[in-house]
């Protein structure tokens, strides 16, 4: 059984930065989508940030220039988050596709929370 493990999340003032990594408990191949979510009190959960198959990134507009997504290795992402604001508190949540077979794989979550 594959799992998610995802560590980084905490507190930070804005203006401030927090890292996210994320990596899979098992060696899985075929990857298209490696990404991260983000679901606020109250809100819908919202794509942030992912890496396609293609090697091509893509941002949500709220964090275009202040967060940068990399893949570290065919299973692990890291997200730098810089100039964190309060609006960008919520629970993380690492999203992993697989190609073949078709498979999702979330992570548990980790709380982000940027304040004073």
């Amino acid at each position: 059984q594959v799992q998610i493990l995802e560590s980084g999340g905490g507190l930070a003032q804005p203006g401030g930065s927090l890292t996210l990594s994320c990596s899979t408990s098992g060696n899985i191949t075929k990857l298209t989508f490696l990404g991260w979510y983000r679901q606020a009190p109250g809100g819908q959960r919202e794509m942030v940030a992912a890496i396609l198959e293609v090697g091509h990134t893509i941002y949500t507009d709220s964090v275009k220039g202040r967060f940068k997504i990399s893949r570290i290795d065919e299973t692990s992402i890291n997200l730098q988050m810089n100039l964190l604001k309060p609006e960008d508190t919520a629970v993380y949540y690492c999203y992993i596709k697989r190609r073949e077979p078709v498979i999702d794989y979330w992570g548990q979550g980790t709380q982000v929370t940027v304040s004073s």
